[in-house]
């Protein structure tokens, strides 16, 4: 919650700045938007980008954790059931097959 109020803050101090630039004598439109995305946006997504970094890898965690937690699952149903292994290799033949003779 307090991070949001230093964005909000830092954000209306840039848009200040910005219309000051504008609307100065000496200044231009293009300085505005340049003043706006230098001192006003690109700092507040670096912050939120490296304060949102410790959630990203506590997801990525939890996701690693769900995965091997369903491949558990996967391999104790496996292995606790009735039916034959079912792996991809073909199935060997007892007998040979006969061939007719010409």
């Amino acid at each position: 919650m307090f991070i949001h109020l230093i964005v909000i803050g830092w954000l209306y101090v840039a848009v200040m700045m910005a219309v000051a630039e504008a609307t100065n004598t000496t200044g231009t439109v293009l300085g505005a938007i340049f003043t706006f995305l230098l001192y006003g946006l690109a700092p507040v997504a670096l912050v939120i980008y490296l304060m949102a970094t410790p959630a990203r890898r506590r997801a990525i965690k939890e996701r690693e954790a769900q995965a091997q937690e369903a491949a558990r699952r996967a391999a104790a149903e496996a292995a606790a059931s009735d039916l034959p292994d079912q792996r991809s290799e073909a199935p060997a033949d007892a007998v040979a097959p006969v061939r007719k003779e010409p």
